[in-house]
């Protein structure tokens, strides 16, 4: 049986780094250390394993690893959400079935890729792996794997146990219409790190990004003043937000968030290949980089800034 319920598991959610060490291991150290500094920022849960996490690079072995660390160090205090994608049924359902042996809230999926699937093989994908746990799902809709179409999320919707989504496309309209014409209880989640004041004011119920790793304290002030209705103040968050998303994105923005991590105490570690890392010239460099960014743009109470 879940700690949390689906429908309260809202607000600011990171979708977690997972920590490699300098030989591209699994460092369950740096893991334990990153949890528990994304508890002390105050986060609302923590997302599992997804794309962030760079699960499409690890085994099946690892990714369970990895939850069974994250489920230990949490010890109950938030939320957490497992991502459990894979293109065969038959491994997505191991993954599933191991996150709710271990003590997760809820899993997630991108939708199987790279063979081009039918709608149909879709949605047998999340209705086989929906039905093999008790935990609510929440799909997964993102580019990097395929978009659903307005009219498959409402089929996927009918599946029992299938709770809401991840909806990291970038026609925000949907979400009110998910809300309006399949069911407010749905859960929708906003995915777009650099839109995250646009989901929200959708009508998404929280937001998972990668950076909220990086700047949480930056989105949560966003979600809050979203929730009261200040709409200037939520911009202004989103400015900073972007401010920082749009410098790192061309300068490996994975290892870069990890790096500031590590500026901040939480060394998150170093990211597996094909991805690249930054050397002690190249981390100088980035360094100086959001220096400048924070002189030129004036961003005051960012964290990570104000600890180089």
């Amino acid at each position: 049986m879940p700690a949390f319920d689906i429908k309260n598991i809202t607000g600011v959610i990171p979708a977690m780094v997972t920590t490699f060490d300098e030989n591209e291991n699994f460092d369950e150290a740096r893991m334990r250390a990153a949890v528990r500094f994304l508890i002390d920022r105050k986060v609302h849960g923590l997302y599992l394993t997804g794309s962030t996490g760079e699960s499409f690079m690890m085994s099946p072995e690892e990714r369970k690893r990895v939850v069974e660390v994250v489920v230990d160090e949490t010890a109950g205090r938030i939320p957490l959400m497992a991502h459990v994608g894979a293109i065969s049924t038959k491994l997505t359902v191991e993954l599933a079935q191991h996150a709710e042996e271990a003590g997760i809230d809820a899993i997630s999926s991108v939708p199987p890729f790279y063979w081009g699937f039918s709608q149909d093989q879709v949605y047998n994908y999340y209705s086989d792996v929906t039905g093999s746990t008790s935990l609510p799902m929440i799909a997964y809709n993102v580019p990097l794997a395929g978009l659903f179409g307005f009219d498959m999320i409402k089929r996927l919707s009918t599946i029992k146990g299938l709770a809401g989504i991840k909806y990291t496309a970038t026609t925000h309209f949907e979400i009110m219409r998910i809300k309006e014409e399949i069911s407010k209880d749905f859960i929708v989640y906003s995915g777009a790190d650099e839109m995250a004041m646009s989901g929200l004011s959708f009508g998404a119920d929280g937001i998972i990004g990668s950076f909220y790793n990086l700047i949480p304290e930056v989105f949560i002030a966003l979600d809050a003043a979203v929730k009261a209705g200040d709409m200037e103040a939520a911009r202004q968050f989103q400015e900073t937000a972007n401010a920082i998303i749009f410098f790192s994105l061309p300068r490996n923005p994975i290892a870069a968030i990890k790096r500031g991590m590590a500026w901040m105490g939480a060394d998150a570690g170093l990211c597996r290949s094909p991805f690249g890392n930054f050397d002690k010239a190249g981390e100088e460099e980035l360094k100086a980089g959001f220096r400048k960014l924070k002189a030129e743009r004036k961003l005051e109470g960012v964290a990570f800034l104000d600890a180089i």
